[in-house]
Order: structure tokens, then sequence, then C-alpha cells
């Protein structure tokens, strides 16, 4: 029985352990992780996995909570993953799954864990991996349609380092974190002139956040909405985002249709 902390974690081990594990994530399509407080029921589930798998980073706080009476096994699938840090701390930005390239890392986490299934995993590991290079490369291709100048991305929070990074971008948000906090006017006015320094034609929000910082964007700059994000948590089956595949593909399209007014690739 594995217990993933969230939806993409679960969708990711669920591609890799096929048939031969049952995975379960604690949290709902649409749940936002960051601030995510364990319920009684969710400890009670804790207590009956075999294997916890959490993302690491500072991203699960409430981590030791939720494992307080289970004895399973907890694999953090960032270990040996090198941390982009948040601005002007030195904690590290938990959304290393927003790179296809470092999904691939995810992917390889638990393998060692069931012994009698792994090459079977690895098998299921390579067909999925294979798939992440197909999404990094529409990206990639995408982007080159861009003027240098204007491969810009403006959020709201900073949840795209890693993909930016990736894709040679330069990156702005309004809040490094999405922590429930008023937005300030220095944070607008920071976000407004990346937008206009940079020309970017178009402004993008997470899922999990309110519209209002976003729309506050669009009237400081004239930029257009280009539309909602997925970071922190699939979607029901009816969404944009019911597998990790599903989330990758739907950003890098809005991005790139966003910044070019073109379809991606």
């Amino acid at each position: 029985q594995v217990l993933a902390t969230f939806t993409i974690l679960a969708d990711i081990a669920s591609e890799v352990a096929g048939d031969a594990l049952t995975v379960e994530s604690l949290t709902r399509p649409g749940a936002e992780i960051h601030g995510y407080d364990p319920t009684p029921g969710d400890i009670r589930s804790a207590a009956d996995a075999d294997i916890i798998l959490a993302n690491g980073l500072n991203l699960e706080k409430w981590l030791d909570k939720l494992l307080a009476d289970s004895d399973a096994r907890r694999v953090t699938v960032t270990d040996g993953i090198t941390p982009i840090p948040v601005e002007g701390t030195d904690e590290p930005n938990p959304h290393a799954w927003m790179s296809p390239t470092l999904a691939a890392d995810y992917v390889d986490a638990f393998i060692d864990y069931a012994p009698a299934d792994a090459d079977t995993f690895r098998d299921n590991a390579e067909t999925y991996k294979a798939r992440l290079a197909a999404v990094e490369t529409t990206m990639q291709k995408g982007l080159q349609a861009l003027p240098r100048k204007q491969r810009a991305l403006q959020t709201c929070e900073g949840a795209f380092s890693y993909l930016t990074r990736e894709a040679g971008m330069s990156e702005s948000y309004i809040w490094p974190v999405n922590s429930g906090e008023e937005i300030t006017p220095a944070q607008i006015r920071r976000a407004a002139s990346f937008v206009k320094d940079n020309e970017v034609p178009a402004v993008f929000c997470e899922s999990t956040v309110e519209p209002g910082p976003k729309e506050q964007l669009v009237r400081e700059t004239g930029a257009r909405d280009g539309g909602t994000l997925y970071v922190d948590s699939l979607t029901g089956e009816g969404g944009d985002a019911p597998t990790y595949l599903d989330l990758i593909r739907h950003d890098t399209e809005t991005i790139i249709a966003g910044l070019t007014g073109k379809d991606a690739l």
C-alpha cells in the first residue's frame, strides 16, 4: 500500500507501479498542498500504508504529524536533486516536478523499495520517461518562436523556477510561495516592471490562486490574461490536468500560446 502526499506524486507512482502496487493520494484533486493540515483520517491512512511518498524540499512541513502513528517507510522523491532556493531565503523551492527533466528523477525514486517488481518498474519507468521527453521537446520547439527578450514568464506564484531554468527563460512572480498572504503594492509594482521591461505579452496564474492578483497585474500593464496554469494538484477526470503528463502538456501549451499568440507545436 503506497500513500503519496499529493495527486501528482500518486499519478507518477501509479504509472511506474502499474498493477503491482496500490497507490493512493492523501489529498484530493484541486487541493492546495503547501498549507495542508492532515486530518485524523489521513493519519489513520498513513498508519495503514507500507510506503509514504513525499516530495520533500520543505513542501510537506506537516509530514511528521501525518506519520505520528505510522511505521511506513518514507521515500522522498527529490533526494539527489539540487534545489533552487526561494528568492531571498535559504529555503528550497519545492516545485521540482515542474521540470520534465527532473520529473524523470521522481520516476526512479521508489523502484528499489519493491525488489520483486523492480524489473517491471524499470520497464514502466523507461516508457514513461520517453513520454516526458516528448513533452519537453514540444516545450523547447514552441519557445524557439519567441524573441529572446520575450522568453519571460510572469506568474502569481514562483512555482516555475525549475521549468524556466530548463527552458532558458527569465522568471518573475508576485510572491515566491503561495502562502495565502495579502499581496502588497510593492509586489505588484515589481511584477509590473518586469512585464513592461521585457515586453511580456501575457501573464499567468495558478489554479489554486484567486484571480484578483492576475487581474490587477493585467490592469497595471496592459498585458493579456494568458490563462490558468496547474502546479500543485491535478484536476478531476473532466478537467484540463487529470494526469501529470496532461498537466505538463497543458501548462506548456498555455504558456506558448499566451506568449506567441500561436498554438503549441
